[in-house]
Formats: C-alpha cells, sequence, structure tokens
C-alpha cells in the first residue's frame, strides 16, 4: 500500500499488534494511506494534527475507553467517520458507541470483505459529507445540535474564527457561551495557542483589575507575591470575558485602554507591558440595552461588538432537544453505572413542549438527575422532576383523550372494531375490553 497525498487517510487505532498486522493485511489491496497507532492517546493527537477521513477504533485501549476517544474526535469538529470495532459478543457497546456517533461498527472476528466494505462506505459518505459540509452538521466543536439555527451560528464561527478581530456573544443563561468562545479559538491559525477564561461575574470588584493585569509584590494587603494576570496569560492567544456586562464602569475604562494599546500594567507596578491577545466577550443581557442604561461603556461596546454571535435559545432549536436529551442521556448513564437506554414517548413529548428557560444547561441537569434517582432500560414520565412532570395533562384528562382517540378512530372505520385497533396500533381484544368498562361505568 503506498501513501500518497491524493489517498484518503485511515487512521487504525488498534493496541494488539497481531490484530493490527492482520487488518492490515486485510486492507492492503484498497486505494487509502493507512496509518497505525496503539492508544487513544495518539489517536487523539493525530485528530488533532491532521484529521483522517475515517477512524477504525477498537474500543478497548490500554489508556483510555475507545468511548472517550470517540466523543472527543467528534466533540472537536473533525470532519472523520468512526467505526468502532468491539470484542466478540460485544453489542451492547456497539450501540452505545453508535449512539455516540460512530458511523458503523464491526464485530469480531469479522473477515477481510466485511472490513473492506464497511471502510469503502464511510469513505464515501465521508466524500458526500465533503460535498454538503455546513449544510447540515450535528457535531461542532463541543456543540451538539443540527437546526438551522445551529447551522448558520457553524458558519458564523468558521468566518470569524482565523480572524484577529473581538468577538461578543449575547446568548441566554445555559446556552453554551463559553463553548462558542472554545469553538472561536479552536477554529482560529493557532487553537494549540493559550485560551484563558474570566467570568465576570465570579469575581470580585476590588479584584477585577488584578484578575485581568495582575499585581506585583505588596500592591495591596495580602499581596504576598507577584501574580501573571489574566492579559498576560493570554498572550499569543485568546482572552475570553464572560459576563463583560458585570464588570464595573471603572474597570471597563482600562479594559478599553488595553484594547486599543495592548498594554499591560500591573497593579502596583511601573512596568509596562506588550501583550498580542484576541478579546472575545459575552453577556446574557441585551449589550445595546445596557449602553442605553449606562451600565455598558458605548465606547468599550463599539471596541468590543466587532463580529457579533448570538447563540439561540433552547426552545428554537426543535429537534436539537431530543439530539441533545439521547446524548446526555448515554453520558450520564454510562457515568452512574445505571442503563438507561431510550425515553418513553411520552417523556418526548413533554421535554419537547417544555420552554427550556435554563436551555442546554437545564436539559443536562435534568437527564443527570433522572440517571442518579432512577434506573432504566427507558426514562418515564414519573422519572422526570416535579415541575416537568407538572407539564402533563392531570390523568383523568390522558383518560378522556384516550377515550376520544379510541371513539374517532371507531366513528371512521364505521363502527369495525379490527380497523379501528390497526388504525391505533392496538390490539383488537384491547378496544372490546375498554369498550366493555365503559358500557359498565355508563350503567343500564
Amino acid at each position: 500500500m503506498v501513501n500518497g497525498p491524493s489517498r484518503p487517510r485511515v487512521l487504525l487505532v488498534e493496541d494488539d499488534p497481531a490484530m493490527a498486522w492482520i487488518y492490515r493485511r486485510y486492507l492492503a489491496g484498497e486505494e487509502i494511506a493507512l496509518e497505525h497507532v496503539a492508544t487513544g492517546a495518539a489517536a487523539l493527537e493525530r485528530v488533532a494534527v491532521r484529521p483522517p477521513t475515517v477512524m477504525l477504533l477498537d474500543l478497548k485501549l490500554p489508556d483510555m475507553n475507545g468511548l472517550e476517544v470517540l466523543e472527543r474526535t467528534l466533540a472537536s469538529g473533525a470532519p472523520t467517520a468512526v467505526v468502532a470495532i468491539t470484542a466478540h459478543g460485544g453489542v451492547e457497546a456497539a450501540v452505545e458507541a453508535m449512539r455516540a456517533g460512530a458511523y458503523d461498527f464491526l464485530a469480531k472476528p469479522f473477515k477481510a470483505e466485511r472490513l473492506a466494505v464497511t471502510l469503502r462506505n464511510a469513505l464515501e459518505r465521508q466524500g458526500l459529507a465533503g460535498l454538503l459540509e455546513g449544510m447540515a452538521r450535528a457535531r461542532f466543536h463541543g456543540f451538539l445540535g443540527a437546526a438551522l439555527p445551529m447551522q448558520a451560528l457553524y458558519r458564523a464561527i468558521e468566518s470569524a474564527g482565523p480572524s484577529k478581530a473581538a468577538v461578543f456573544i449575547t446568548g441566554e443563561s445555559g446556552s453554551g457561551k463559553e463553548v462558542c468562545a472554545q469553538a472561536v479559538h479552536g477554529c482560529g491559525v493557532d487553537p494549540g495557542a493559550p485560551l484563558v477564561v474570566l467570568n465576570c461575574a465570579a469575581i470580585a470588584r476590588d479584584l477585577m483589575e488584578s484578575e485581568v493585569f495582575g499585581h506585583a509584590k505588596g500592591a495591596f494587603t495580602g499581596a504576598h507575591g507577584a501574580r501573571m494576570g489574566a492579559a498576560r496569560r493570554a498572550h499569543g492567544g485568546t482572552l475570553f470575558l464572560d459576563e463583560i456586562c458585570e464588570m464595573e464602569l471603572a474597570m471597563q475604562s482600562k479594559l478599553l485602554r488595553f484594547a486599543q494599546s495592548g498594554a499591560v500594567q500591573a497593579v502596583g507596578s511601573d512596568e509596562i507591558q506588550q501583550v498580542d491577545v484576541r478579546l472575545i466577550c459575552a453577556t446574557n443581557r441585551d449589550p445595546w440595552a445596557e449602553v442605553r442604561a449606562g451600565r455598558l461603556r458605548e465606547d468599550l461596546y463599539y471596541r468590543l461588538h466587532v463580529v457579533p454571535l448570538h447563540i439561540p435559545p433552547l426552545r428554537e432549536r426543535g429537534e436539537d432537544i431530543g439530539l441533545l436529551a439521547r446524548d446526555f442521556l448515554a453520558k450520564a448513564s454510562r457515568e452512574e453505572g445505571k442503563n438507561f437506554r431510550d425515553f418513553d414517548p411520552e417523556v418526548e413529548r413533554v421535554l419537547a413542549d417544555y420552554t427550556w428557560p435554563g436551555n442546554v444547561r437545564e436539559l443536562q441537569n435534568v437527564i443527570r438527575h433522572v440517571a442518579v434517582m432512577h434506573n432504566g432500560p427507558k426514562v418515564r414520565c414519573h422519572m422526570l422532576p416535579a415541575f416537568l412532570q407538572e407539564t402533563q395533562p392531570p390523568r383523568g384528562r390522558l383518560k378522556d383523550i384516550e377515550r376520544e382517540a379510541i371513539e374517532a378512530a371507531l366513528a371512521e372505520s364505521g363502527g369495525n372494531i379490527t380497523k379501528a385497533a390497526q388504525q391505533l396500533g392496538i390490539d383488537p381484544s384491547t378496544l372490546h375490553r375498554k369498550r366493555h368498562v365503559w358500557a359498565r361505568a355508563a350503567g343500564p
């Protein structure tokens, strides 16, 4: 097999040298550039440097769970299709890998033809995906979501990433503003450069200047030594200031001066140092409303609000609720040692109908609550937190809805119980029994 730049790159992750040799022999006639690594860490390093088109991933590795390699590969946004390889009888692990985003799986032992066909299908799929790149991605640099508003956000992040322009992220609490900042940084020229995060809402006002610019020894009570601030730690990379509207006006003035000049002066020091830092900030408020209210300096707003990015709330993302819920359920079930696999249809309706004021973080917390307090295989309504159970119709109303549906089906079928049962997807005997119960309840 000759490795060439025009051939699709395939990464084989297999710790058993004998099995790796066999798979390489199986694929000797394929028009691919095949590389082999023996650990999950080595695989993730290859993905970070130069993502392969397809990864053949054994789920049992010496240094980490193969599912972790799968999840981290997909979360990185790498254009890689992952084929999971499981041990004999490892169907459950294969199903879990598929739920986590694997393209396909192979259960050992398998023949050369089966491996070749699976690989060719994965390569063909990636070829089509390349043509449609950016149109319908479900995973992107830590984000999970296929809804149209998210596709627009992904494209905007890709456009903004390579620039040095300041980025201003807006979005409701829990919508993923820090994930967005990480994605912008990850799409930059050097994603390996430092990304320093400061939450302005979590830092005492009298310590904010020290946190951002650092301080000299003895600059104030308790400053027993010099400290490098976030701006200097982010040199050559990105400084992300979350909840920027919580910063007091006096500090905003100093931040503006830094944004304009790149000059850093630590508290209590006369020394001025230059740094090269890209600024990203975020808020869960309307920044222009904050300017009008006098809580955000207008000149700072114009300096930072160069590339605005808005994260849509979860209630506007439609099918992403189910997508996220299943992803959270798989992770929480694995971490809590539970065997949840899916949601009851009524639970899916409840999740879809709820407005999620806490957005993705609230949904994640709900699923974690279920996994901690209950066990599966299906999530059912009684397992949901009380506030979600209150969104369901009362039990008496559910009986009314059931009867209305049955009577409507009978009317449409002209009273034919068999046809009505087929239409409703239930056994005719069930329909007979329910009609008998209703007749007895109605009395003579």
